[in-house]
């Protein structure tokens, strides 16, 4: 049996949790709104001015259970971490491999390969739907350059040319994605990606479901021993989460992008989801928040076949599955790190 545990996401203003009883209890106003057993939670996502209570903090970090805080309008600001858990020595192995003449290189390329792949299948998956014409010739262009990229991306002899290839494929991914959006594309229209602040709806999207997705990798990493921090294709600063963003970038395109875009077409997502706020920037409603955060979970319910496993198993365990492919690579037991492919 397979089970995804839920994650918790508040974002009603003056809204405050604490525990009472092994249950989380969420209080608005002095009136209590919902009860949630602290058991069927596997984690706990504040967006702005929510409070809660120092004892539920504690239990959490006492537990490993995830408590991450968002802004109002979805960048990440901090995370609960309790106790270093795991093998000190899978740390010791993921710090050396930094050292390594051909580690770092061959993970890095493993990591681009898998997302231009992954790119390339949702190019490939938009275009089927198309009949003919010039979008879906741009399409088809893009994905044949995105495959020769692929056959070059295996002579990389550094990794500052598999970063090239990354950013090449990413520009490329991301110059043909309003292709892709047919709903209500005079709104949705995309020029390209922008953030800090994201500049037009979609970029508020992918920016929103990018920082839920890297903050589920960090998680993922700590929670089979590894260092989110020390990663192989990003390069290394403080503050910065370089391995989970390493993870991340293959399943960008077939879980968060692929999300957005059919919110999108589907018109579940429209105008009056999206707000202006000073300095250009376009973020969502509290209303367009909440139905994106309910698409998310569906989504991370949705059960696809993992090529390595050869079995099916929901999408909110694919983030703790490559976790654990990749300390087995770290550790030896495989040869090479299996990215995550989705068709």
């Amino acid at each position: 049996m397979k089970e995804v545990q839920n994650v918790l996401y508040v974002q009603t203003p003056g809204a405050y949790l604490n525990l009472e009883n092994d249950t989380v209890r969420i209080k608005i106003d002095n009136e209590t709104k919902l009860r949630v057993p602290l058991l069927r939670l596997q984690g706990i996502v504040l967006f702005g001015q929510v409070s809660i209570s120092p004892f539920l903090i504690h239990r959490c970090a006492e537990d490993g259970r995830n408590l991450v805080w968002m802004t109002k309008h979805g960048r990440f600001k901090a995370r609960v971490d309790g106790e270093v858990k795991g093998n000190v020595l899978l740390r010791r192995v993921q710090h050396e491999a930094l050292s390594k003449n051909d580690w770092p290189l061959r993970l890095a390329k493993q990591i681009v390969a898998g997302k231009i792949q992954n790119s390339r299948n949702t190019i490939m998956r938009s275009a089927r739907d198309l009949h003919s014409g010039d979008q879906k010739n741009r399409l088809a262009d893009a994905a044949t350059r995105l495959a020769n990229s692929l056959v070059a991306l295996k002579n990389a002899e550094n990794l500052d040319v598999v970063r090239g290839f990354e950013g090449e494929a990413a520009s490329l991914y991301f110059g043909v994605l309003n292709v892709m959006i047919r709903g209500n594309s005079d709104h949705f229209r995309f020029r390209g990606r922008t953030r800090r602040p994201p500049r037009d709806p979609t970029n508020a999207i992918l920016s929103f479901l990018y920082s839920l997705l890297a903050a589920e990798c960090s998680a993922a990493l700590e929670a089979v021993g590894l260092d989110p921090q020390v990663g192989y294709l990003h390069t290394l600063r403080p503050g910065r989460p370089a391995l989970a963003l390493d993870l991340m970038e293959e399943l960008r395109s077939p879980f968060a992008d692929r999300l957005a875009l059919s919110l999108i077409n589907r018109r579940q997502l429209q105008a009056k989801h999206f707000e202006d706020v000073p300095g250009g920037g376009v973020y969502m409603t509290d209303e367009g928040r909440k139905l994106l955060l309910v698409a998310y979970q569906e989504r991370k319910e949705a059960e696809i076949e993992h090529r390595i496993l050869k079995d099916k198993i929901p999408w909110g365990l694919v983030p703790q599955i490559q976790a654990r492919l990749l300390a087995r690579h770290l550790r030896g037991d495989l040869k090479e790190y299996p990215p995550f492919i989705y068709k």
